[in-house]
């Protein structure tokens, strides 16, 4: 039986992207809490009082990813936890009819492209290493519901088929893949129609950051989440239930 006395993740190195604020942050904040070596990484630096080591890294430049793979692996040595939590900030005007294509490679690299080949490369260094390490890509429930933000939705369902094809690969290995689709989150691009969206949320409430940092923390940890792969945990309130989500443009 494990010792309930220690923390969750003691003598765990973490890289987690998104640092500088919401969910990323919140998560980092939690990983460090909860005993974990973390390393965060953004364009922007969090705030000075979250005491988070932190490399700056543009993620939506097609090189940002290996620069900070390079960084992380010096200063981590090996990284034995990843999570994949930066995206860029979402704009209520970049519909289907609208969205540019320079809006459109930039939502994509960071989440997809930066996410995969980060994933992938820490993964390999995992079983290289022999580290029976997870890693966590921070999804979206518009992985499968319209958004009325193609680049932003198509991102995410990418991230979830990304998650499933690692997850079966590194699996024998002892490495666990998984992601978490928050809900609606204050201040993650959900600006519009906020009242009326929460008033259907079964909770009655938004999410916080660290609602979904607390569920990252469990699923990370080999205390709860040791049995948990290939799949994508919903923390959303019960939004995911209703069928109607009020979207306006």
């Amino acid at each position: 039986m494990p010792d309930m006395s220690t923390k969750l993740l003691d003598g765990e190195r973490a890289l987690v992207t998104g640092c500088a604020g919401g969910i990323g942050r919140g998560i980092a904040k939690a990983l460090m809490a909860d005993g974990a070596t973390v390393l965060g990484s953004d364009i922007t630096a969090p705030p000075a009082d979250d005491k988070i080591d932190y490399v700056a890294a543009d993620l939506s430049r097609p090189d940002g990813w290996k620069g900070l793979l390079r960084e992380a692996t010096a200063r981590l040595d090996t990284i034995s936890l990843f999570v994949h939590a930066a995206s860029p900030r979402r704009r209520e005007e970049d519909t289907p009819l609208t969205v540019s294509e320079e809006t459109w490679d930039a939502m994509t690299g960071v989440n997809l492209r930066s996410g995969f080949f980060l994933a992938r490369e820490i993964g390999r260094q995992m079983r290289d290493h022999k580290i029976k390490g997870r890693i966590l890509l921070v999804t979206s429930m518009h992985k499968e519901t319209p958004r009325t933000l193609p680049h932003y939705s198509a991102s995410k369902a990418g991230m979830t088929m990304v998650m499933k094809e690692l997850a079966r690969t590194l699996a024998p290995n002892g490495i666990r893949v998984n992601a978490i689709a928050p809900g609606a989150i204050p201040g993650g691009g959900f600006a519009r129609n906020m009242d009326e969206l929460v008033a259907q949320i079964p909770l009655g409430r938004p999410g916080m950051p660290d609602d979904v940092a607390q569920m990252a923390v469990a699923v990370l940890s080999e205390r709860f989440g040791r049995y948990v792969a290939g799949t994508t945990i919903e923390v959303d309130g019960g939004l995911g239930l209703i069928s109607w989500i009020p979207y306006k443009n």
